[in-house]
């Protein structure tokens, strides 16, 4: 049933989203693993779409946040509005009482504005005058972003790029995908009449299928390997935190109940590095968490270093 739920998701999401599946698995992989994705990549790739994909397939609350350089913590979390009629302030929520959470071009507010979002991307609460406010569950923010060396664009500081559980670069499509959507053109067409096909409650029982996935010491053991080898990198200002190590873990879990199984394979750990590691490093003469090409490529050599359990 749970596997069967994966799947018609995914379908859902690829009937709008033409090409690159390989993302389309790492965001519902993120959703299972509890997780808030950032979308990085050039205007007009689809960041936008395959993200209200996502959320217009689930049966749950939507909350759409158009980042802009005037935008304020309040118009995101929420304001505390005096009521004459009863004599008290009463909390008016902000978009982010939601299940997903789609934040749209996210460095282009200000680093005050960004940084609104951490408690409720580390927490899944919220803290408005003194009183703390819980969020929904499921809670994801899918966040996009284009290059940082574009007009117009703040760079995310470090701990905000550490709350993302993934990043995903979605790139051109190929020209057999590109024409499909030149014919399509899903998202002035088939977006808007996409339908659910899972539940909330359903996507919670996943999420508990991902925290039971067994994960053998050997394999607990691989990630701290490569945790400490990205430390001890001499291309590496910054290594992998043990809050890296532990996002590692958990998108490896998920990655398996992807693939139908129940425990993980040195493929899950894999297959995640660069996803889940690459924006929480900071190779040598990066300003700000940049280089991510750079970063790949170190991950990569890492990988070749650090013996696999299997």
């Amino acid at each position: 049933m749970h596997q069967e739920g994966v799947q018609s998701l995914r379908a859902n999401i690829c009937s709008v989203f033409l090409g690159h599946a390989e993302a389309v698995d790492r965001l519902i992989a993120c959703l299972l693993a509890r997780g808030h994705c950032l979308i990085e990549d050039v205007p007009g790739v689809g960041k936008t779409v395959l993200a209200s994909a996502l959320a217009r397939s689930i049966d749950c609350a939507f909350g759409r946040i158009s980042l802009t350089p005037d935008l304020l913590p309040a118009d995101i979390l929420g304001v505390s509005v005096y009521r004459r009629e009863v004599e008290r302030f009463e909390f008016k929520r902000g978009p982010i009482f939601a299940s997903i959470v789609l934040a749209d071009e996210i460095n282009r507010a200000t680093p005050r504005t960004q940084t609104a979002m951490l408690e409720a991307m580390s927490e899944g609460a919220v803290t408005v005058d003194g009183i703390t406010h819980a969020l929904p569950a499921p809670f994801m923010i899918v966040a996009t972003q284009n290059p940082t060396d574009f007009q117009g664009t703040y760079a995310l500081p470090e701990n905000q790029l550490d709350r993302f559980l993934v990043r995903i670069s979605l790139g051109y499509p190929s020209a057999a995908d590109e024409s499909r959507v030149l014919q399509l053109r899903p998202a002035s067409k088939a977006l808007g009449t996409l339908k659910p096909v899972i539940t909330a409650q359903t996507v919670v029982e996943l999420q508990q299928k991902v925290d039971e996935v067994r994960t053998d010491k050997a394999l607990l053991d691989y990630i701290i390997a490569i945790a400490t080898a990205t430390r001890r990198h001499e291309g590496l200002q910054l290594g992998l935190s043990p809050r890296g190590s532990l996002a590692l873990a958990q998108a490896a879990r998920a990655w398996a109940v992807m693939r139908g199984r129940d425990y993980i394979i040195p493929e899950d750990i894999t297959e995640n590095v660069v996803s889940v590691c690459a924006h929480r490093v900071i190779p040598r003469g990066s300003l700000g968490g940049g280089g991510p090409d750079q970063a790949s490529r170190i991950l990569a050599e890492v990988l070749t270093k650090v013996p696999s359990p299997a």
